[in-house]
């Protein structure tokens, strides 16, 4: 059974750099059967597709957060990573990381994705 678990700062301040984890049990994100997805929620809005990281380490970014948008996999410890540049308040959300067998680029419907973590809120605030 695939399970993927967000972690990270519940709280950033504005300006600063986002830090997120992945870490996936029931499979190696080394392998070549699934992509590596970063969705977002923010309050009172729908699901946002901000990238994905395939399992040789290549790389999509939604193009309004690619300047700040970095995702990386540390396959020692089974684990995706998201870095998010400058953040501001209206990028308080709830993250999650999932995964699909295909690559997906732009989409979030859910049943799209094999699996999804059950999301890590992070709010922006000073």
């Amino acid at each position: 059974q695939v399970q993927l678990q967000e972690s990270g700062p519940g709280l950033v301040k504005p300006r600063q750099t986002l830090s997120l984890t992945c870490t996936v049990s029931g499979v190696s994100i080394a392998t070549g059967l699934y992509y590596w997805s970063w969705i977002r929620q923010s309050p009172g809005k729908g699901l946002e597709w901000m990238g994905v990281i395939s399992y040789s380490g290549s790389t999509y970014y939604a193009p309004h957060l690619k300047s700040r948008t970095s995702i990386a996999r540390d396959t020692s410890k089974n684990q995706i990573t998201l870095q998010l540049l400058s953040v501001a308040p209206e990028e308080t959300a709830v993250y999650y990381c999932a995964a699909s067998r295909g690559l997906i680029l732009e989409e979030t419907t859910r049943d799209l994705y094999d699996y999804w973590g059950q999301g890590t809120q992070v709010t922006i605030s000073s």
